[in-house]
């Protein structure tokens, strides 16, 4: 089959078209022709080379897919050559305390499809075990559907199962053009908050606007906490909805009322941060990691995005024996939403 692998590790100069031998589904597993795979950040990080991750070369990125089942091997049931599904991305173990009790995104090996989960979908076949297989719903094309499982998983498990997020309350979404932010924004709406989205992009907080935001914030050009706290009459925005990292975590923490949460998944514009506790502590801070989120989480947010309520957004799509370019765009932070291979 023909796939775009990593030969090594470092720029986009390492990524390569490649002709790769056909993946055999093993039993309770089934072979998906790809349809659509959808480009993240975390792409960009492995192919970049973390050693925390120990991959072995080459490799092929791509954790958002969706397609169609080609063959089944023994034992799967439920599923039959020809239906259209979506690959859940999350990989966990599912015989440990934590995947036992139903937060299987906190198992000690847990990995991520095109991460520590094996290989992705930037290629034309994959084989996946049948439990991370979902139906995709109908009226949902193949790129919708790779446009939303990481990004929209994420988001919902930070608002809604870390974060609290609920009526009336002010959810502070930085990088609002991002593939997880235009979740947040959507996600906070469907819950009954309102969202206040910052960007660098006056052309990205017009659109996020349009997806639903009630207000929005030109960085670096307005001030992050004073628009915060003139919209909330003074008091903060309940939850902020962070993955940028330093160029925005400080003022993101300091547009929070007492009380408030700040809860963060990336880091994209570095790792390491400032914070002053005595800051934290006396406002009553509440500061959350969170890493995805689980398989019922995502069977839930699966059954929304197929009812309408919440929307994929596609930026715009690549032939997959381009990725290098799809890649190089989504460094530039051009897209609004989420950009696509396909193959």
């Amino acid at each position: 089959m023909k796939a775009v692998i990593v030969k090594a590790w470092g720029g986009v100069e390492n990524l390569a078209p490649a002709e790769v031998p056909d993946p055999k589904p093993g039993p309770g597993e089934a072979l998906i022709r790809v349809r659509a795979c959808a480009l993240n950040h975390l792409d960009l990080w492995v192919r970049r080379g973390l050693p925390v991750y120990k991959i072995k070369l080459p490799h092929v990125l791509g954790s958002d897919v969706s397609g169609e089942i080609v063959e089944t091997g023994a034992g799967v049931s439920g599923f039959k050559a020809g239906d259209r599904v979506i690959v859940a991305p999350g990989r966990s173990c599912w015989r440990c305390q934590d995947c036992l009790s139903g937060r299987d995104n906190l198992c000690r090996d847990y990995g991520i499809l095109g991460q520590r989960g094996g290989w992705g979908g930037y290629a034309e076949l994959l084989a996946v075990p049948q439990r991370y297989l979902l139906a995709l719903p109908e009226g949902l094309s193949f790129e919708q559907a790779a446009a939303f499982p990481l990004t929209f998983l994420t988001a919902w498990h930070m608002l809604m199962s870390l974060g609290g997020c609920g009526p009336d309350q002010w959810v502070l979404v930085v990088g609002a053009g991002s593939g997880v932010g235009v979740a947040a924004i959507q996600i906070a709406k469907l819950a009954g908050a309102r969202a206040l989205a910052a960007s660098t992009s006056r052309e990205k907080l017009e659109k996020a606007r349009a997806l639903g935001a009630d207000a929005g914030v030109l960085l670096p050009k307005e001030d992050l906490a004073a628009r915060a706290k003139e919209l909330t009459g003074g008091a903060g925005v309940d939850i902020a909805f962070e993955h940028v990292g330093p160029a925005t975590f400080a003022s993101s923490l300091k547009s929070l009322r007492p009380g408030g949460r700040l809860v963060t998944c990336g880091a994209s514009s570095g790792a390491t941060v400032e914070l002053d506790l005595r800051y934290v502590f006396s406002r009553h801070y509440r500061i959350l990691g969170s890493t995805m989120g689980t398989l019922a989480e995502l069977r839930r947010v699966t059954r929304l995005a197929g009812e309408g309520r919440l929307k994929p957004v596609i930026d715009r799509s690549f032939p997959l024996e381009q990725a290098r370019q799809a890649q190089e765009y989504l460094e530039q932070g051009r897209q609004f939403g989420k950009v696509l291979l396909i193959p």
